[in-house]
């Protein structure tokens, strides 16, 4: 898989709040770190990451970019910036956070020069978030699905997002799920807290081991250290297939996130 399976979002988290979330992290072993230029925390995590002391090369990290610095002459120059307050020379990951709203900058642009910033070694690989099925297509035809890594999308069991997942995977593009607990609504669920008390773990382990084994990669945050201890653990838990259909079956297409005047028409 080209984005590790497991890592830490930020999303969110400003200030000491994410200083602390990520250096705790960091102690507890996690080294997938996804942030982006709208979070506004970049020079916090680049703080964290560099106060940590683990060597660059253990460290996957991911940014996105803004609608804002989608032009040409722009988007590189802003990632350039990004690497500055994160203290790295590159990104093991550079995203576009959001397609660009009414199609002011058309993707073949977009995607080009994030291409080109691959070229340049600003970034070890590209993708996209929040991109339906049109979108991928779109991009594909820019740059090719070898340079697409990922689409990241909101995924949890109650919007499992079948079409999209199923186009990506066809292309060989990978997907990464965030809200993959769907802000904590999943974990009320009596299915999740049912197949939790059989097998021992925390409905946050069972949800997000449910993402993994669907092939996703999913970036959990939280500022609690014996939540972000807990979540690793869904990385040791093992789902059986009816577990796995059982969850299926909690699809309600229940989208929480979906900004006005960013958000594309969704599949």
């Amino acid at each position: 898989m080209s984005v590790p399976a497991f890592g830490l979002g930020t999303f969110r988290l400003q200030g000491q709040v994410v200083i602390d979330s990520v250096s705790t992290a960091l102690e507890l072993g996690y080294r997938v770190i996804d942030t982006a230029q709208i979070y506004e925390n970049e020079a916090d995590v680049g703080a964290a990451i560099a106060a940590s002391g683990i060597p660059r090369e253990e460290l996957f990290i991911t940014s996105k970019i803004w609608v804002a610095n989608f032009a040409k002459d722009r988007l590189i120059a802003s990632l350039r910036e990004s690497l500055e307050k994160l203290q790295t020379d590159y990104l093991d990951l550079t995203l576009i956070h959001w397609p660009s709203p009414e199609d002011q900058v058309p993707v073949e642009i977009f995607m080009g020069a994030l291409l080109e910033a691959k070229r340049l070694g600003l970034t070890r690989q590209i993708g996209v978030s929040n991109f339906t099925i049109d979108l991928m297509k779109q991009a594909i035809a820019a740059v090719g699905a070898d340079n697409i890594a990922t689409n990241q999308i909101e995924l949890h069991p109650y919007l499992q997002n079948r079409k999209v997942v199923e186009f990506a995977q066809s292309q060989g593009i990978q997907i990464t799920s965030y809200m993959t607990l769907a802000y904590g609504e999943v974990l009320k669920d009596p299915l999740i807290q049912q197949i939790a008390q059989r097998l021992h773990a925390t409905p946050a382990q069972v949800t997000l081991a449910w993402a993994v084994q669907s092939g996703y990669a999913v970036i959990p945050s939280s500022t609690k250290r014996a939540n972000l201890q807990s979540n690793l653990g869904a990385t040791a838990l093992t789902l059986s297939e009816a577990d796995m259909a059982q969850i299926a079956t909690l699809d309600r297409g229940h989208r929480l996130t979906s900004p006005k005047g960013i958000a594309p028409v969704w599949d």
